[in-house]
């Protein structure tokens, strides 16, 4: 499972994503980042922001050990 934390780049922030895949986390966070936070377009510098904070976790999104 991968996960990405969105305190990891926005102070303050607690949404996270979770899925099995990279690609997937991505999805999720560029949706957010849309529907919820209202931006219109997401650079290419944010999705590469976004991916070097994605994590291994667990099926309980603990880190992977």
């Amino acid at each position: 499972m991968k996960r990405f934390d969105s305190s990891t780049l926005i102070p303050g922030s607690n949404w996270h994503a979770q899925a099995e895949t990279e690609a997937e986390v991505v999805r999720r966070a560029v949706e957010n980042m849309k529907n919820i936070n209202g931006e219109s377009e997401v650079r290419p510098e944010m999705i590469e922001r976004i991916k070097e904070r994605i994590v291994d976790v667990d099926a309980t999104g603990g880190p992977r050990r």
